[in-house]
């Protein structure tokens, strides 16, 4: 883990991991839409750190951004796909607009990415990982995200099968539990714009089935795997790794 891209690194859990991988000995490159808060982040990432403004809906900002990445660390061992979007509303309610914008950040932007990365990668047989959801693959879809669980469950496909047409990259989808940034922000972020009475109602939902539980995923223990996935590179198949808290973990319904 030597040359790591974080994406979605501006705030939240991307922000958290860019700092924190910094922090274990990783050059990193840290690529999102808003130099303000990037140039922030790779301030406390330390002085190799280096910001890079990339929209992933945009498949020419992908690639000038990867490229700008891979020749300011001398290459690319690692990426990390943590950008995300979120949206709170019934699934019979989710227009096409909320639809394209799911997808197009979280499955198209990380195919995009990838794709400008693979070269890189696969010279240096590094390591892509890429942040999913409980609510996508383990028990039922959480009410009222049903349309953020269904993007995330074509991510979670969309990762076998960059393994399976390129094993030569360790290819890892990090399924997570609720966890929240070292800067406090990511559950703000992730609902930016969605209807405050909306995620009232769906936590108070999620309260009642027992899927909520107020417990957290320590960030540093997310940073730990991370780190250790990357460092794995291609030598060891890391398919899916699950990181859930462990009293969440007991609340998780079964799907039996």
């Amino acid at each position: 883990m030597k040359r790591v891209v974080v994406v979605g690194a501006s705030s939240g859990l991307g922000r958290s991991i860019g700092i924190g991988l910094a922090g274990q000995g990783a050059r990193v490159a840290l690529l999102a839409r808003r130099r303000d808060r990037l140039e922030k982040a790779a301030g406390e990432a330390g002085t190799d750190a280096v910001p890079i403004v990339c929209d992933v809906m945009d498949q020419a900002s992908c690639r000038e951004a990867v490229a700008e990445a891979a020749a300011a660390l001398g290459g690319i061992d690692g990426l990390v796909y943590a950008a995300g979007v979120l949206a709170c509303t019934p699934i019979e309610q989710t227009d096409a607009a909320t639809w394209a914008r799911l997808f197009a950040t979280n499955v198209t932007g990380a195919a995009l990415v990838t794709a400008a990365a693979l070269p890189h990668l696969t010279r240096a047989q590094g390591a892509a990982v890429y942040l999913s959801s409980i609510s996508a693959s383990i028990g039922p879809p959480w009410p009222l995200i049903g349309a953020y669980a269904t993007s995330k469950a074509a991510l979670d496909k969309l990762v076998e099968v960059w393994q399976n047409e390129h094993p030569n990259v360790g290819f890892t989808r990090l399924t997570l539990g609720d966890c929240i940034g070292g800067d406090g922000d990511s559950a703000t972020e992730m609902i930016a714009g969605v209807d405050p009475e909306m995620v009232g109602r769906a936590v108070s939902e999620w309260v009642r089935l027992g899927y909520y539980t107020g417990h957290f995923i320590d960030i540093d223990h997310l940073i730990d795997i991370l780190a250790s996935v990357l460092r794995c590179g291609k030598s060891s198949v890391l398919p899916s790794v699950a990181l859930i808290p462990r009293v969440a973990a007991a609340a998780v319904p079964s799907e039996d």
